[in-house]
């Protein structure tokens, strides 16, 4: 073997590794990138339905000037969602970032997968009552159960 068929076969052998390098290398540098933007895309989509789920609760202490008990809280608020007609006809433009299509029942869960079910207390020894809405994925929560300048406000801001 002379030295020109050698430096051909050296050369494209070096090209095949620079060309496996250089993929490797924009795969370890995208892949977490996307991995982080997914994650922080999940965020704000459980992040807007806390805020949405949020809203509701306000809507049902507007019309029942109190907020749902903390034993079944968020099934009452379900359920308010789904008779009330205000709600049953405003429901799209109200709660509509979220969904393309309202549903009620899938308001109170964690758009997060295994999808658990946001928790809520309320305090209602306090006037005005005061709730809590956290979402068990995450330390993301709504409210607080002992400081009144808490009430309605998303812990993330």
């Amino acid at each position: 073997m002379d030295i020109d068929s050698r430096n051909k076969i050296l050369t494209i052998v070096l090209g095949i590794v620079i060309l496996g390098l250089t993929y490797w290398l924009y795969d370890s540098l995208v892949t977490p990138y996307q991995q982080v933007l997914e994650r922080e895309a999940m965020t704000e989509q459980v992040r807007q339905r806390m805020m949405d789920t949020k809203d509701a609760l306000i809507q049902y202490e507007t019309q029942k000037d109190t907020f749902p008990p903390t034993e079944g809280g968020l099934d009452s608020l379900v359920n308010f969602l789904k008779t009330d007609s205000l709600m049953i006809a405003m429901g799209d433009s109200l709660f509509g970032t979220t969904f393309d299509v309202f549903n009620p029942d899938s308001l109170v869960y964690s758009p997060r997968p295994p999808f658990p079910k946001f928790e809520y207390a309320l305090n209602d020894t306090l006037n005005p009552q005061i709730y809590l809405l956290i979402d068990p994925g995450s330390d993301d929560a709504v409210g607080s159960l002992e400081r009144t300048t808490m009430r309605n406000a998303p812990n993330w801001n």
